[in-house]
């Protein structure tokens, strides 16, 4: 798939609590053709200390008005300088990047989200749902303070919640919550972006009950296109990329 460098407007930032933001961006050209799970490589604009671009999910696409929106968690001066664009500014992209989610086979589908992890399953469940696919939800955080977008998440399917605290959901990481722990799992394939620990283990309890998942890795990712080797997965055919070869892989592939 072809990868494209372009400048992209600032149209709208809007802050959604504390620490998350939404940008929506808009293309003067046609976008191409998205999948779910890609990503952008994003140059953060007027910062003297940030040199590499950062890695974000592509949290929604609308091919109609060519836009495109991403979901900023503020981690760092890279994403704290991203919260503070303004309407009408410039940001240069590489996109889109890696592979994606490959399609379902079936109608029962539960897609997995912890923390900024949520960012590209909004578009997997819309990309999926233009198939006659409709998905479920399961989204962990640390806090009910930290919860975005409930109303856009639950336009596309259930959404069951976890908090790490108990204040809103069940109290726990995702795989505490009882679509889990319940004794009859009723979904055929799991999709899941996170962090690490929440992968593996969520990885490690499909595998041995024979479940078909995908993982979306959160490797550091400098450049976007394998030339840094920074991003480099251990997996059962070798050492993989994750920012060309993935960010998604069968669970049943990576060596943790």
């Amino acid at each position: 798939m072809k990868k494209l460098i372009k400048n992209l407007e600032i149209i709208s930032n809007l802050k959604l609590n504390s620490n998350y933001y939404l940008l929506k961006l808009f293309s003067e050209e046609d976008l191409p053709l998205i999948l779910p799970a890609q990503f952008v490589e994003i140059k953060i604009p007027n910062s003297s200390t940030t040199f590499l671009r950062r890695p974000l999910s592509i949290h929604d696409v609308n091919y109609e008005k060519n836009t495109i929106k991403l979901l900023i968690n503020i981690v760092g001066e890279g994403t704290k300088s991203l919260s503070k664009i303004k309407i009408g500014d410039y940001v240069n992209l590489i996109y889109p990047l890696g592979n994606s989610f490959t399609m379902p086979t079936s109608e029962k589908v539960l897609l997995v989200g912890g923390g900024i992890g949520v960012a590209p399953l909004l578009y997997t469940a819309k990309y999926f749902l233009s198939f006659g696919i409709k998905s479920d939800f399961l989204l962990g955080y640390r806090s009910k303070t930290n919860i975005v977008l409930q109303d856009k998440f639950s336009k596309y399917g259930n959404v069951f919640y976890t908090t790490d605290d108990g204040s809103f959901g069940e109290k726990g990481n995702v795989l505490n919550h009882s679509i889990f722990t319940n004794s009859e799992f009723n979904y055929n394939k799991i999709y899941a972006c996170g962090p690490e620990i929440m992968l593996k283990n969520l990885s490690i309890w499909a595998n041995e009950r024979n479940i078909n998942c995908e993982v979306s890795l959160e490797n550091l990712m400098a450049c976007g296109i394998g030339a840094c080797l920074c991003c480099v997965q251990n997996t059962i055919q070798g050492h993989k990329c994750v920012c060309t070869e993935g960010p998604v892989f069968n669970s049943k592939e990576i060596i943790w």
